[in-house]
Formats: C-alpha cells, sequence, structure tokens
C-alpha cells in the first residue's frame, strides 16, 4: 500500500509537520499567549515541507514529492483561509 515513491506516502509525509505545527498552536494558545500571531507554526510548517519536496525530487522520488506538493498547497488555503477569517 505504501511504496517508497507513491503519491499516498507523500500525502501522508506532508501532514506530519502540520499536525506536529496545529499541536504547539494548540498548547501554546491555551496556556500562554506567546504567540501573537496564530499562522506562524503553520508558515514554518509549510516551508519544512517545502525542504522534503525539494528533497524527494532530487532524489527520484517524484511521486511522492508530488503528493507532499499536493497536501501543502491544499494546507495553503486552509492557513491563508485562516489568517483571512481572524481579520
Amino acid at each position: 500500500m505504501l511504496n517508497k515513491n507513491s503519491m499516498l506516502t507523500g500525502v501522508f509525509i506532508a501532514f506530519i509537520f502540520p499536525s506536529i505545527a496545529w499541536i504547539t498552536e494548540f498548547v501554546l494558545k491555551t496556556n500562554t499567549y506567546i504567540i501573537n500571531r496564530p499562522a506562524v507554526p503553520y508558515l514554518v510548517a509549510i516551508a519544512l515541507n517545502l525542504f522534503i519536496i525539494r528533497f524527494c525530487l532530487k532524489n527520484d522520488v517524484d511521486q511522492t514529492g508530488r503528493g507532499v506538493m499536493l497536501a501543502t498547497f491544499i494546507f495553503m488555503i486552509f492557513v491563508l483561509l485562516k489568517v483571512h477569517l481572524i481579520r
């Protein structure tokens, strides 16, 4: 099911950093008010996903890279909607 070079693997890999960012934002938002801008952890997660895309495409695992790219773009749309709705 999860080959080393499949789009589904890329989608699963792409949701690792956004889930960590969601947990980080949830913990910091409920415990302290350190984060003044709530989209910052998500933007860091997107940047880390872009490094994963570059690594995948450089090492000839292009289907996995495309899966990461697809999930990252969907995640970027959600972040833009969140930032737009906060204002």
